[in-house]
């Protein structure tokens, strides 16, 4: 038979156990758009004024395209990829490559066009990069990328646009 004392015992081990992995591997409150201060920051009405749906879920709440479903992962052109959010010139098509993961990847960010932030949902830690001048939220960074550089900035096609050379 089980007692009281017990019960609460393994009760509280079970809340405490259940408090470690939350704050290490996953959150309970859905992500929102990099927090702090950017250049250009607007209301939510004025992003959802601004962006499309997809945009908006992906740039503003964190979301996550479904993979093969944008446009620009198939982009073979020459030219710049932009900020959907604000514009910014943040990939050129030279650091473009094609991962097979079904998201636009490249290598490298243009200078001084992103941050990055410790991402620590989905049971584990990962590196979000998103736009330094509005906080959109582009996707994450991973360690199997091509040289020079290693890196994998898998992006969300819809978080950005795409200007081809000559029209930037």
């Amino acid at each position: 038979m089980t007692t009281k004392t017990e019960l609460s015992r393994r009760a509280l081990l079970t809340a405490g156990v259940a408090g470690v992995a939350l704050s290490v591997f996953g959150r309970w409150t859905p992500a929102t758009a990099s927090e702090g201060s950017f250049e250009i920051t607007l209301s939510e009405a004025e992003w959802r004024d601004r962006l499309t749906p997809e945009q908006f879920a992906i740039l503003r709440e964190e979301d996550t395209e479904r993979p093969f479903t944008s446009a620009l992962n198939y982009e073979k052109r020459k030219g710049m990829f932009h900020c959907a959010g604000c514009d910014l010139p943040v990939y050129s098509s030279e650091t473009k490559f094609d991962s097979g993961t079904g998201w636009p990847s490249f290598w490298e960010a243009e200078d001084n066009a992103v941050r990055t932030k410790e991402d620590r949902s989905l049971f584990s830690v990962r590196t979000e990069v998103h736009c330094r001048r509005c906080g959109g939220h582009f996707g994450h960074i991973f360690d199997d990328g091509p040289p020079p550089t290693g890196k994998r900035h898998c992006i969300n096609g819809f978080a950005l646009t795409f200007k081809p050379a000559g029209n930037d």
